[in-house]
């Protein structure tokens, strides 16, 4: 019988036994079923982790190792391992497990420190790239690794287990693995909206935090800029060329020298074949040196930008650096080829009058780097504030003054211009401007010292330093200003040591005849009625009171002593005395005592 006949067939009344059914009990509640949300800082847990762990100093070997110990850390917490120890078998991270009631949010770091390896490996790559290209294609593959990794986390994130700002973050960082892939095969337009997608997420996650957390995202936005600005140049943009060359000179563009080497040598190689340089035309070979001189036009103009003393100190830096490399390759390219050398091993006269516009650029940048240096240290003087934490003394200005100098007599001894007259004359001028300066800061020193009359005598003698400059009139304007500067300030210096001069007492600090000061000898609390500047009592040991005091004879108070006088009671001294009579005295007595006569 079916069962729907047999159901219908049954009696519907109750057994005819008499005892009750057994009381079931209600069937259990089905539990809602519960929905894992997880919050996972991406863009934090890598910063932190490669700050940890070898990218701080660029080693990305070490952060490469870090990210396989941590994977490897992660699967036997997280109980994934992938087959045991004879056989391989793969086990990814899916959305079921994500769901599963005892879920770990650590399960999405593993997909995110698999991407976060293959990277550090591909940058390992780039780095060893420069001498062994046929690692380019290694690096290439390891980017698509990292790409591939970076699509599952983003597929976790994607599920209804991660709260929106997970899924911003992970958005961010997939368009970022991308775009360094495309950057690196060179595919401009793609590598350009990745980037750019990936600096808007991080723009709008920066909008919705806190102070305290904005400083990762802010980072990471400057970073992606001159990638950005350097895609546009690539596919363009033109105006992208000076900010560019403004981030290339402050340090901001890493890894990027040969790609803007080669982007600038295709578009203006063929304006640049000679220098011209105090009436002699110099032809310019290798093409490092022809993107140092492209660059060096632009460079004034990027330091005038530059906000402050550091900020154009570390541009003149990084040009300082890409000359001694155009010098280097010179030199390098008179050693491969010989028809640039004559028999006896030196260079030819235009290869000569390369390498000597070089090094004039060199030093004269250098005085440059130095001269912004001074005007740091003068305006921490001035406001008594520290550089570097340390203290700025006037000890300090003369110590670079005088690097100047130095460099300033390298330029002096110039290959191919020690007959020149004109340039020579012109060194001499600046020279004399320096000292000048020199001999100021100088005689701050002294004026610390308290040595007026030598500080007076330096002071003159700058002021006729600056005096012989301005009335020959220098080429360089910033020196002649600062020099019309230099003279009002030594007017009223001095003035003030002139008349600390004739302040100084020849009481306090007498000179003897063998050249040498003497201390005075009276304290100070013997001679406060007269007005003297002791520059002792300013010293460890100052000359105030003598302690201990000497000795003063006072005299003695007799009325104490009669007084107690009076009080005295003296003993009694009969006992002792006794009651015999005293013998006569003379020859009378003497007789009687011999012979026996008298009593005693």
């Amino acid at each position: 019988m079916p069962r729907g006949v047999e159901a219908a067939a049954a009696p519907a009344g109750p057994p005819e036994s008499s005892e009750p059914p057994p009381a079931q009990p209600p069937p259990p509640e089905e539990e809602p079923s519960r929905t894992n949300t997880f919050t996972i800082e991406i863009l934090r847990i890598i910063r932190d982790a490669q700050q940890q762990h070898g990218l701080r100093h660029g080693d990305y070997q070490r952060y490469r190792g870090y990210c396989t110990r941590r994977i490897q850390r992660l699967r036997k917490v997280l109980k994934l391992p992938q087959g045991d120890r004879r056989h391989y078998k793969r086990k990814d991270v899916t959305v079921a497990l994500l769901g599963a009631a005892r879920a770990d949010e650590r399960l999405l770091r593993a997909p995110l420190i698999l991407a976060e390896r293959c990277w550090a490996h591909a940058m390992q790559l780039r780095q060893e790239s420069n001498t062994e290209p046929r690692k380019r294609f290694h690096l290439v593959s390891r980017l698509r690794k990292a790409c591939v990794y970076a699509l599952q986390l983003q597929e976790l994130c994607d599920s209804p287990h991660c709260d929106a700002r997970t899924k911003l973050e992970a958005q961010a960082y997939v368009a970022w693995i991308h775009g360094s892939l495309h950057f690196e095969l060179q595919l401009w337009k793609p590598a350009a909206e990745n980037l750019k997608k990936a600096q808007v997420v991080y723009e709008k996650l920066l909008a919705t935090l806190s102070e305290d957390e904005q400083l990762i995202y802010k980072q990471k936005i400057d970073e992606l800029a001159p990638s950005l600005r350097y895609c546009a140049y690539n596919i363009g943009d033109k105006s992208a060329i000076d900010d560019l060359l403004q981030m290339r000179g402050q340090g901001m563009v890493d890894n990027l020298d040969a790609l803007m080497a080669q982007a600038r040598l295709e578009s203006r190689v063929g304006s640049l074949q000679e220098v011209e340089w105090r009436g002699r035309r110099i032809t310019v070979r290798p093409e490092k040196t022809r993107l140092f001189l492209l660059a060096l036009q632009d460079l004034d103009k990027t330091v005038e930008r530059a906000p402050n003393c550091l900020a154009k100190i570390e541009l003149i830096e990084n040009a300082l650096m890409d000359c001694k490399d155009a010098i280097s390759a010179v030199k390098d390219e008179v050693k491969m080829d010989p028809k640039l050398r004559s028999s006896s091993g030196a260079p030819l006269p235009g290869v000569q009058n390369l390498l000597s516009y070089l090094t004039y650029v060199r030093l004269t940048r250098t005085i440059e780097r130095n001269q912004y240096l001074v005007d740091q240290a003068r305006e921490a003087l001035e406001n008594k504030t520290q550089l570097e934490g340390k203290k700025v003394r006037p000890h300090d200005l003369t110590r670079l003054y005088e690097i100047i100098l130095q460099t300033v007599n390298e330029l002096q001894s110039l290959v191919g211009f020690e007959d020149d007259a004109v340039y020579q004359k012109e060194i001499v001028m600046i020279a004399k401007a320096y000292k000048a300066f020199r001999c100021f800061y100088i005689a701050e020193v002294l004026l610390t010292l308290r040595r007026w009359s030598e500080a007076f005598a330096l002071y003159d003698r700058a002021n006729t330093y600056a005096t012989d400059c301005l009335s020959k009139k220098l080429e360089d304007k910033k020196l002649s200003e600062k020099l019309e500067a230099l003279k009002k300030s030594i007017i009223s210096s001095k003035c003030s040591a002139h008349a600390q001069s004739i302040l100084a007492d020849e009481d306090d600090e007498a000179v003897t005849q063998s050249g040498k000061r003497q201390k005075h000898k009276k304290p100070l609390v013997d001679r406060l009625t007269e007005y003297a500047e002791d520059s002792n009592v300013l010293t460890k040991n100052p000359n105030v009171f003598k302690l201990p005091p000497e000795m003063e004879a006072i005299p003695c108070k007799p009325l104490f002593f009669d007084l107690a006088c009076n009080f005295v009671e003296f003993p009694s001294l009969e006992d002792k005395m006794g009651n015999e009579k005293k013998q006569g005295a003379g020859l009378t007595g003497f007789v009687k005592g011999f012979l026996g006569w008298g009593g005693k």
